[in-house]
């Protein structure tokens, strides 16, 4: 079999009237670009991204200080003396904010300033919360690092979708060359053997079984570019454009010289690469420090809580002796106020207890999921470099499969060979090409799938 082309035009809509439709063809690369703008995924986990930023600023509020401001009016009925019999004949001794101080008051109704007013200024700043909110913003902070985290593992996760349906594409393309390459050389034995029908040394059913061959390679074809159709169809989906418009694989050659390169740098360097890149060890890490975060949380509140308090109150009438006094009293004080909490003693001793085994299970599922990707790149550069064997071993069965189909296909011209000897070199040359692009795209699809394994793709 010849070297693959670098590119090819790759027909989506096979046979549809009789008519194909060329598509234009477009890199992994420019996949990926359009996947950035384009993917729903991406979009989703980008605006989690931003509930996570204003969840920052929103922890970061509760470091300023709380101000409330009231105002209000009223109506005030007039007020009323009664003595302990609830009578209201005689007089009762009463005193007064202003001179004389003592003096005498007669049951019944007093006369009573009816309009009244309230306004009040109160202020807090919260000196210590007992790491609460320290705790609080850090723990912001951390799961906005989670949400960049999240849409780095959707941007991979939709990266390797597109890559499996682009290097599916890759390899139906390459199988409809390997077919229709087979249906020519059918039809040119055809050609021949109708040729020699005449002569007497080729029979009837020798021709029948030949066209029965290119048919069955004909339906062959025609599934091949129908799986293509539902591959193109699925990249489109994926992507949110127009169905009519199929991506055609083009650098297959560019790519499979990257896969077969990236296996001189050995398992090591991809451990190494995991180690640093990958994003399910960022994640565990970070859900470590956020536990850590919750934990500090459940400690404040066995903590006292401190703040600096100011109040400014207006009001009128005042009310607060027996009589009451049409006028406008303002008072205001400073201070600071602490608020402890004492049944947290024989309470938050649980939640702290939970939240340590919490930090603890974070701590154990970090070591499991390095011990997770650790045996997944190993397992992925071993399938990797059968990849690599696997093609040597295919190119081979090709080169030894066109040589048996020449050397059987002379023998069966010079009267030598038998048509089934001919119609089983023709399969087992069909077989090997098939399984050598097979092969050819499983090393790029592996060498991606690595990539994809250690955050890297």
């Amino acid at each position: 079999m010849k070297t693959l082309l670098r590119g090819f035009f790759f027909v989506s809509a096979l046979m549809a009237d009789g008519a194909a439709m060329a598509q234009s063809p477009m890199s992994l690369e420019q996949l990926f670009n359009l996947a950035e703008e384009q993917s729903r995924q991406l979009q989703s986990s980008r605006t989690a991204q931003s509930a996570a930023d204003a969840r920052v600023a929103a922890a970061r509020s509760q470091r300023l200080p709380d101000v409330n401001v009231s105002l209000s009016g009223s109506y005030i009925g007039n007020a009323t003396l009664l003595s302990r019999s609830f009578s209201t004949n005689g007089t009762a001794d009463v005193c007064y904010a202003i001179a004389p101080y003592v003096g005498t008051a007669r049951h019944g109704k007093q006369d009573t300033p009816h309009w009244g007013n309230q306004f009040a200024v109160e202020a807090s700043q919260v000196l210590y919360a007992g790491g609460a909110i320290s705790a609080g913003v850090r723990m912001a902070e951390l799961g906005q690092q989670m949400a960049a985290l999240d849409v780095e593992k959707q941007r991979q996760e939709v990266r390797f979708l597109l890559a499996g349906y682009y290097l599916d594409l890759f390899k139906l393309g390459n199988q409809q060359q390997v077919i229709r390459k087979n249906i020519e050389l059918v039809e040119q034995q055809l050609q021949n053997m109708r040729s020699r029908l005449a002569e007497g040394t080729v029979l009837q059913s020798d021709i029948t079984r030949f066209e029965l061959l290119a048919e069955n390679l004909r339906l062959a074809q025609r599934q091949v570019g129908d799986a293509a159709q539902i591959v193109g169809h699925q990249i489109c989906t994926t992507l949110h454009i127009d169905h009519e418009i199929v991506p055609v694989a083009d650098d297959e050659v560019r790519l499979y010289a990257d896969g077969e390169a990236s296996l001189t740098q050995g398992e090591t360097y991809w451990q190494q690469v995991a180690d640093g890149s990958s994003i399910a060890l960022k994640q565990a890490s970070l859900a470590c420090d956020i536990s850590q975060q919750q934990l500090r949380v459940a400690r404040s509140g066995s903590r006292p809580k401190v703040a600096l308090v100011a109040e400014e109150h207006l009001s009128g009438p005042y009310t607060n002796d027996l009589i009451p006094v049409d006028a406008n009293v303002n008072v205001w004080f400073v201070g600071l106020g602490v608020q402890y909490n004492l049944g947290s003693l024989w309470r938050n001793n649980h939640e702290v207890r939970r939240a340590k085994l919490d930090a603890q299970r974070s701590a154990e599922e970090l070591e499991v999921a390095r011990e997770g990707i650790g045996n997944g790149v190993q397992a992925c550069y071993v399938n990797f470099r059968t990849c690599q064997t696997d093609v040597q071993t295919q190119r081979k069965s090709v080169e030894l499969a066109n040589e048996n189909y020449d050397v059987v296909n002379r023998r069966y011209a010079e009267g030598l060979a038998l048509l089934t000897d001919l119609l089983d070199a023709s399969s087992a040359k069909l077989t090997a090409e098939m399984a050598f692009v097979n092969a050819r795209i499983n090393l790029i699809y592996n060498y991606y799938k690595l990539k994809y394994v250690t955050g890297t793709l």
